[in-house]
């Protein structure tokens, strides 16, 4: 079974290792959509995978970390790719969460990746 919980967060970043003149070395800024995804056996007795709190509470530092910052300005997110923020995401949950199966980062509506850990 699988579980999601979706957050939102509002940062700033800039990409300083793209070609001269690309738009995206520009300052600018992006309503993230980050989709956190647990993988595991439904518990008989709650009968849940994961209370969904606990998701929340385990993403809640880097919320504040995250939300209303300038990304490359975050210890480990000196090039904010939509890649190397899901990674840095996963890194963080995963001693949190052992059942992390997934870590999807929307930059756009339209744009994003999935990041399913070190091993995929």
């Amino acid at each position: 079974m699988e579980i999601y919980k979706k957050f939102r967060i509002e940062a700033a970043h800039r990409l300083p290792n793209v070609p001269d003149g690309h738009k995206c070395a520009r300052l600018h800024g992006h309503s993230f959509e980050i989709e956190v995804v647990l993988r595991g056996p439904v518990a008989a007795e709650p009968g849940w995978v994961c209370d969904f709190a606990d998701v929340g509470a385990a993403f809640a530092p880097l919320f504040e970390q995250l939300d209303h910052h300038y990304l490359n300005d975050v210890p480990g997110l000196e090039n904010p790719t939509s890649e190397n923020l899901a990674i840095w995401i996963w890194n963080a949950l995963q001693p949190r969460l052992p059942l992390l199966a997934r870590v999807t980062v929307h930059e756009t509506c339209t744009s994003g990746c999935h990041y399913l850990g070190p091993t995929a």
